[in-house]
């Protein structure tokens, strides 16, 4: 009787880590030179997201490549973030993102477009639940760095919710001011 509680939390546990899609982004092998010849470890890259929102990425190195996804799978899963989504399925609004020499331009798209991204990108937009993007990298092309970039331009992406509750005004008011600058743009 004293088991059955044990054995729901290894059930919870395991429909909740179910939710998750986790894609390997890249798998890097790493040596250690040590006085009888070299040590060979792998490193890898993974993103994990619930594809309603929220996505993170984990890195882990360990003497064998499962081990190591493991690791990084685990440590994605700790590293969440939530990304708000215009119809579930694109971006509110246009973002830039960086980290070293890595850069990115991230673009809402219409309905049908599709994701068009490069690997490491296309990875995160996967995991995130994203069905139409449009992105480019500039830039260093090392999977970590595009990750990173990524998810530094995810993190500055705001909803319209969060803008007008900053602002202390109602979305319907940000919504029409929104009207107004496309009609002012499209007579100039």
């Amino acid at each position: 009787m004293a088991r059955e509680p044990r054995e729901r939390n290894n059930r919870d546990r395991e429909e909740r880590d179910s939710e998750f899609v986790d894609r390997l982004v890249h798998i890097n092998r790493v040596a250690k030179v040590v006085k009888g010849g070299r040590r060979f470890g792998f490193a890898a890259l993974v993103v994990v997201g619930d594809q309603k929102g929220r996505v993170g990425f984990g890195h882990g190195k360990a003497r064998e490549v499962p081990e190591a996804i493991r690791k990084a799978t685990d440590a994605a899963k700790r590293a969440l973030i939530r990304v708000p989504l215009r119809e579930g399925r694109t971006l509110h609004h246009d973002v830039h993102g960086r980290h070293g020499a890595g850069k990115v331009v991230l673009r809402s798209a219409p309905a049908g477009t599709g994701i068009i991204a490069g690997g490491p990108m296309r990875a995160v937009f996967e995991a995130l639940g994203m069905h139409d993007v449009v992105s480019k990298s500039l830039g260093s092309s090392n999977p970590y760095n595009l990750v990173r970039a990524t998810f530094d331009a995810l993190k500055r992406e705001d909803s319209p919710r969060s803008v007008a509750a900053r602002r202390g005004i109602k979305v319907s008011a940000l919504q029409a001011r929104r009207g107004d600058a496309d009609g002012a743009s499209a007579d100039a």
